[in-house]
């Protein structure tokens, strides 16, 4: 399941021409207007964007804790085991990820 990840997340998110992908963290990233909105973890592991008012219930999900990257946590992202991402949770993660990340001004091409 773990390299079937952008797949499914590719099929959730469909042909929406504001959704970009890049490669980051060792993965792949789906940014929305320029702005992270989920993506893919090497270990298979989701990294969703839910922003520090989302955080505390994102927390509670199944297989959810807070991103740690190079010994610091980051505020507002949140790690997801694959064991805890069936198709259902899935498309709870990105929806969430898209409350937060869809309001936000698109992003400048640089």
């Amino acid at each position: 399941m773990t390299d079937d990840l952008p797949d499914r997340i590719r099929a959730e998110i469909g042909d929406d021409p504001n959704i970009g992908e890049i490669r980051m963290f060792g993965g792949i990233c789906f940014m929305l207007n320029g702005n992270m909105l989920v993506g893919t973890m090497k270990d298979g592991k989701l990294l969703a964007r839910v922003g520090d008012e989302q955080e505390a219930a994102a927390l509670t999900k199944p297989g959810a804790a807070r991103m740690n990257f190079t010994g610091r946590d980051m505020k507002g992202f949140v790690l997801v085991g694959p064991e805890a991402l069936d198709d259902k949770a899935l498309r709870e993660w990105i929806a969430m990820a898209s409350t937060y990340v869809g309001p936000m001004p698109p992003k400048k091409k640089k």
